[in-house]
């Protein structure tokens, strides 16, 4: 038997339950994990609520990352075997599939090996955050040498992540933070420059890091009305890349700055990359597999160290996701198994 975290309805973080269900099959193409950790991500929230990319389809599993040991594979897995130390990569639908278990089945493709120097909570915190800065910053972005990262939201996970990306390419990070009380952690994280946006005017202190020319990119997950300032403090062709939507109300875009300095703006889902069979988004194969050994490597070699918030058992998901909607965290949640 296995353990497995669904809701039946949409809402608040106390519709998850924990159910005893028999221990799936794989089937062909497919692999069981053994769960050690699992990785939470805004998306899981999201996806809970009803407010996400995809409409879970009740009663709904959810999840994308987990990191454990393979039990068995389906028909035409010939890549992994039982045995395997493994990690889940964001590459399907939580309408098909999820990891919030002891117990779970995924498709192979959505399944690598991690570095043996991490621990499997370090496991479940690796590939939705380093992947994501990693096509953005430089895949679309084309990060170079000396230029300035705007980071917004900057101590979730994807922002830890996107400070170390962009420090390994010699670039500037400028994280933002709205509390004063995060700019410790964002600096022991790595960024060059704080901006506590509730205390200091956010487009002339940008501007005057940047020496008046601008940011060479943003790396934004917020949109919402605050949007509009992201065409003030982006450089003459710069590029502007937006990749959530924490902010709840309608999204403002700077048209006239988009005009006037000639700016590239990206909407980007780490699918568009990884691939979604659901949501007919092919994997960009090359891109991917320079993605995931870059990210390997810098992980074996730990010049990227993911950064763990905290973790919850597993009886506790409910207030893993609590945790997760209070903002308060610095970095990856993690609840083990």
């Amino acid at each position: 038997m296995a353990h497995i975290v669904r809701f039946h309805t949409l809402g608040r973080p106390d519709v998850l339950q924990i159910e005893e269900v028999p221990a799936a099959i794989p089937r062909t193409g497919e692999v069981r994990i053994q769960v050690q950790a699992i990785g939470l991500n805004r998306a899981d929230i999201l996806f809970r609520q009803g407010k996400y990319l995809e409409e879970p389809d009740l009663p709904s599993c959810l999840g994308y990352e987990a990191a454990g040991v393979i039990e068995a594979v389906g028909k035409g897995v010939t890549t992994f075997h039982a045995g395997d130390r493994v990690s889940t990569i964001p590459a399907f639908s939580m309408r098909q599939y999820g990891v919030y278990g002891d117990c779970v089945v995924v498709p192979a493709n959505a399944v690598t090996g991690y570095p043996l120097n991490l621990t499997p909570t370090e496991g479940a915190a690796i590939w939705m955050q380093y992947l994501t800065g990693y096509f953005v910053l430089y895949e679309l972005g084309h990060l170079q040498a000396g230029q300035h990262v705007l980071i917004t939201a900057a101590t979730s996970s994807t922002g830890c992540a996107a400070i170390q990306l962009t420090n390994a390419m010699g670039a500037i990070a400028i994280a933002t933070t709205r509390k004063k009380a995060k700019k410790p952690n964002l600096l022991e994280a790595g960024a060059h420059h704080v901006v506590v946006t509730e205390e200091e005017p956010f487009v002339d202190r940008v501007l005057e890091i940047t020496k008046g020319k601008g940011a060479e990119m943003i790396y934004d997950p917020v949109a919402g009305p605050g949007f509009m300032n992201m065409g003030d403090v982006v450089a003459n062709q710069g590029t502007i890349v937006l990749y959530g939507a924490l902010m709840p109300e309608p999204t403002v875009f700077p048209l006239y700055a988009a005009l006037t300095k000639s700016l590239r703006i990206h909407v980007h889902k780490i699918f568009d990359f990884t691939g979604n069979p659901a949501m007919q988004l092919p994997r960009q194969e090359d891109a991917f597999d320079r993605g995931r050994s870059y990210i390997y490597d810098a992980l074996a070699s730990e010049t990227f160290k993911p950064i763990i918030d905290r973790t919850f058992p597993l009886t506790d998901i409910a207030e893993a996701h609590r945790h997760m909607e209070s903002n308060r965290q610095n970095g990856k949640i993690v609840v083990t198994v």
